[in-house]
């Protein structure tokens, strides 16, 4: 009875390859067929230029023919796609090159690790791995090595042990002694005879004729046609039968991640002072945003807060027809309108007010400072009260008491040397005046004006005996109701209206005065932020620039990790995840830049505010930056054809 027939590892029916160079088309493989089975140990010779490469690399499933069929394990691999064929490079190939094609920045045991990363396999696992077939090798005391510490021999072990890492049941030399000297040449060979004792498929590619003789079966091939086909096919002791078919590939993991994550710290790290560069760029511009945030969002609260402190539920009603200059001093408010003012509906209190400048004195000292004539109802209408002593009561308005609350800025201006004035008596515009109070401090405001520099008198007292005048300069109404003041100030308008018979007053609504500075404020800061903002987008740009110019540069590298299994998603994760660390990295910089910029203009007087949304806002910026400006150039290397990568200098 005759044996069995075995199912061919590899077999090429027709395969042919055409290249195009501009117009013209150049044929380089033409109609070739193979059939190798699991366990041969097979050399591929030609010289220069014979198609032997091209050949390779379609049996490596790093190029695809252009015409033909290509039948791995008796499965034809012509319709997998991208990462199908990375899968099957993964779990049934192992590459050995002639210049080793290892990663510089990574050490032997990183080097060798880099299949089983593609493949899923654990942390531990693949340490352990790597460590052992390093080990077999002769190289258990260079782990820690990287390439350019080590010997060319050296380098080509560490890429066989790379070769063997998930398995390497078809092992592709492709020139593996040609860089190398007669001994460690000699090396290289015999470790392939005892793969391929183990039972691996060896497939050399060679010009050498003395290193196809190594082989036990020697294919030449001349201007893309096999030529000759002699040697015995000695399989061996125990063949490993890949399969094109595997278990279905997990979802991306948190693992995976992780090691993209620190493959972009060594390849940053690799270059350093260009990273610090490109990470310049997104520093400055989250630095900028927070900072400029904080100082609209302090200059908005320093100017909200001057203005509420006059009062936020406060209609302030002035002399003069509405948009006319110069018509504060225009005699058409009386202390009767106040008065009737006050018995509307939803009004707390109207105080009015009649105001000019007078000089005190007091010990010899003279000082000039605003006075106003007032009702009692003023402390309760601007929500400002005494800090020593009274307010003047209904009493002293009937009564024309001369009585005076002076400012905390008056104050310290008459009396320096400290101490209370309540109980003294001090000159106004030289008519003796009791100190009956003096007010809370309530600083200046954000525009500087200083609002303690202020006494109070009586409004009768000022009529008759200060300004000479019974006409208002304003009315000050408080609303009970701060949510009907719209309504309120209707009903103001229309009392006025009814008393004067002609609009010659003006009503301000300090609700509605505070909203609209709010929104200009508010305004004014984003203007601020998306200033800022421009320097941020200037640094995304720079990190796209920066990735493209990576990814032209570690074109070869990305030819590597696909021949290692990387799939489409683990390319665009690597570069992605590069771009992110760099955003993220700078981001919190920014953040520690921001934050500090903004506590020394805060040390040396300049109004901030800090709030969590600036910071949220700038970093998630810089991230976002860079998942946008990352994506382009992490595509770009993602999609790259791994034949053509690997051929890169």
């Amino acid at each position: 009875m005759s044996a069995p027939l075995r199912t061919a590892v590899v077999e090429l029916r027709d395969i042919r390859k055409s290249f195009s160079r501009g117009t013209l088309k150049v044929d380089v493989l033409h109609g070739v067929s193979l059939r190798i089975d699991a366990g041969e140990f097979v050399a591929i010779m030609g010289t220069s230029g014979s198609g032997k490469t091209t050949l390779m690399n379609i049996l490596g499933c790093l190029d695809r023919p252009t015409s033909g069929q290509y039948l791995f394990a008796g499965e034809d691999v012509a319709g997998f796609d991208r990462d199908r064929l990375a899968d099957l490079r993964s779990r049934s190939f192992g590459f050995v090159f002639q210049q080793y094609n290892l990663l510089a920045t990574a050490t032997a045991l990183e080097n060798v690790e880099v299949p089983a990363i593609y493949a899923g396999t654990s942390q531990a696992k693949r340490h352990a791995r790597a460590a052992e077939l390093l080990a077999k090798l002769g190289l258990g005391e260079r782990l820690d090595h990287r390439p350019g510490q080590l010997s060319g021999g050296q380098q080509q072990r560490v890429s066989i042990a790379r070769a063997l890492m998930n398995g390497g049941k078809v092992i592709l030399a492709d020139e593996p002694t040609g860089a190398l000297d007669s001994r460690s040449g000699r090396e290289v060979l015999d470790l392939l005879k005892e793969l391929n004792a183990d039972g691996h498929t060896i497939i050399l590619i060679t010009h050498d004729p003395a290193v196809a003789a190594e082989a036990h079966r020697q294919i030449r091939i001349t201007d893309g046609r096999i030529v000759e086909d002699v040697g015995t096919k000695t399989i061996g002791d125990r063949p490993q039968m890949p399969t094109a078919r595997g278990a279905a590939r997990p979802a991306l993991l948190l693992s995976e991640l992780g090691e993209a994550v620190r493959m972009a710290f060594r390849s940053l790290r690799a270059n350093l002072y260009r990273t610090l560069l490109t990470l310049l760029g997104i520093v400055i511009g989250v630095g900028a945003v927070i900072a400029m945030l904080a100082i609209g969002n302090g200059a908005k609260r320093d100017v909200l807060s001057s203005i509420q402190a006059m009062g936020s539920d406060l209609l302030i009603v002035r002399p003069g027809a509405p948009n006319v200059r110069g018509s504060g001093g225009v005699a058409t408010l009386v202390p009767d309108d106040a008065v009737e003012i006050g018995n509307l509906p939803n009004v707390a209190s109207a105080a009015p007010e009649i105001g000019g400048t007078v000089t005190l004195r007091y010990g010899g000292r003279d000082y000039q400072t605003m006075a106003a004539a007032t009702s009692p109802e003023y402390p309760e209408a601007r929500d400002w009260r005494p800090a020593t002593g009274v307010f003047f009561s209904d009493e002293d308005i009937r009564t024309y008491a001369p009585v005076v609350v002076l400012g905390q800025t008056a104050v310290k201006a008459l009396m320096p040397e400290g101490g209370d004035p309540v109980g003294e008596y001090v000159l106004v515009n030289n008519i003796p005046f009791l100190v009956v109070g003096t007010m809370t401090a309530r600083g200046a405001t954000s525009w500087g004006t200083d609002m303690d520099d202020v006494v109070f008198v009586p409004l009768t007292t000022g009529s008759l005996r200060i300004f000479g005048q019974r006409h208002l300069r304003t009315i000050t109404v408080q609303v009970e109701d701060g949510t009907r003041i719209d309504e309120t100030e209707k009903a103001v308008q229309a009392l006025l209206l009814s008393r004067h018979r002609t609009v010659d007053f003006q009503i301000r609504n300090m609700a509605s005065l505070i909203d609209t500075i709010s929104e200009t404020q508010n305004t004014l800061t984003v203007l601020l932020g998306s200033i800022a903002a421009i320097s941020l987008l200037v640094g995304g740009i720079g990190v796209m620039n920066i990735m493209l110019v990576t990814v032209t540069e570690r074109t070869r590298e990305i030819g590597i990790r696909m021949a290692t299994g990387a799939r489409t998603i683990h390319i665009l994760l690597q570069f992605l995840t590069e771009a992110l660390v760099v955003c993220g990295i700078g981001g919190l910089l920014g953040v520690v830049g921001g934050l500090g910029t903004a506590w020394i203009l805060a040390y040396f007087g300049q109004s901030i505010e800090y709030s969590l949304a600036p910071v949220v806002f700038a970093f998630a910026s810089a991230f976002l930056t860079g998942l946008l400006f990352g994506f382009m150039p992490a595509r770009k290397a993602a999609h790259l054809d791994p034949v053509v990568a690997l051929s890169t200098d």
